[in-house]
Parts: C-alpha cells; structure tokens; sequence
C-alpha cells in the first residue's frame, strides 16, 4: 500500500526537555476523504494553534488511528543524547525511529518533511519544505502530533521537578524560566550545551 507521509518535530529550541518528531502516515488512495474530514483553517503550523485546538485534533487523531484510516508515531531523544551528540543528531535519531515504528516501506512512501529536516537516504520519495507545516496537511498533522506528546511529556516533567514552572513554558528560555535556574541552579532534564553561557 502506498502512504504518503508528513514528518515534523517539536522541542528544537528550548533549554530543558526532549526534542520530540512524529511520523504521520495516510494511504493515498484515501488520502483526500481522511484529510477533508479535519477543519483546514485549524491545521496548520501547530505553533500558531492554541493548545486547547491542538488537543481537540489530536483527539480526532487518536479516533482516526482506531478506525484504522490513518497512522502515527511520535519518538523522543532525551536531554542526555542532545548534550552528547547534538540536537541535529537528536533530530535524526527520533526521525528514524518513528519511521521504524510505523514500518514504512521506503519505496511505497511519499515522504514530506518540514524545514531542513531529512529522512534517511533510503526513502528516495522525500521533499523537504520550508514552512511545509504551513502548507501540507500531513505535515501539519504530524507537527500537532509532536507538539502535543512534547507538552505531555513536559507536564509529567514538572510534576517531578516543580520549581521550573514546565507546565507552563515547556522548558523554552523564558524570563521566568530563567530566573528559576539562576535560584536553583539545573535539573537533570536541562541542555548543558544550550547553557554553557548562561548558567555555570
């Protein structure tokens, strides 16, 4: 069955966290029905979505996966990894990964990645769009699928690590976020290599 796939990920730039990337997968002989059913002006860059609508998509995910109409998988690389080998290795790793949860087969794919991300070389029907959150339905999708899981994830974090306030600011350099490493100095999930200017 041929799939086309959107790819994306959440958490490049902040501080503290995982960076998360999700696979999106539809099979293109019913592509257009599945995508028509989510309301076009709400899928988008998740970034621009309030987080109330990134949930109720998601949901919608979550019911559409059960059906079987479509796909996903979401892959996460620690804080531990992006301090030893770098977050565009990070990015790669978490890429691979949901690819091989889904098992995509790279010649019955149609891979549609957002920004500067790269599928790995295997898969040679990929595009890589600047703004393609913006633009590709799939590619939208998945970036609510990795925003969504990264913020879960970093609410469970603040619960085990309050003073930093996760649950708000999903580890992002904000001033609040920074005032509270400045009084209580680093947690295990911070990037030291995002911080070697700034905390000591």
């Amino acid at each position: 069955m041929k799939r086309l796939i959107g790819i994306d990920e959440a958490g490049r730039g902040p501080i503290a966290g995982p960076v998360a990337v999700a696979v999106f997968a539809v099979s293109k002989e019913v592509q257009y029905r599945v995508l028509d059913f989510f309301p076009k002006r709400k899928v988008r860059d998740s970034k621009k979505l309030a987080p109330v609508v990134r949930e109720q998509i998601f949901k919608l995910l979550q019911k559409a996966k059960t059906r079987g109409e479509i796909s996903y998988a979401v892959s996460f690389s620690s804080t531990r990894i992006i301090d030893s080998r770098g977050i565009t290795f990070a990015i790669r790793r978490a890429l691979a990964t949901s690819l091989k949860k889904l098992g995509v087969n790279p010649r019955q794919a149609t891979v549609l990645l957002d920004g500067s991300l790269k599928a790995p070389e295997e898969f040679i029907f990929q595009r890589t769009i600047i703004k393609g959150d913006e633009k590709e339905p799939v590619i939208a999708l998945a970036s609510i699928v990795a925003k969504v899981s990264r913020d879960r994830k970093m609410r469970r974090f603040a619960l085990k690590y309050p003073r930093y306030g996760f649950e708000a600011h999903k580890g992002y350099g904000t001033r609040a976020h920074y005032k509270a490493l400045k009084k209580y100095g680093l947690s295990a999930i911070h990037r030291r290599s995002f911080l070697k200017n700034i905390v000591k």
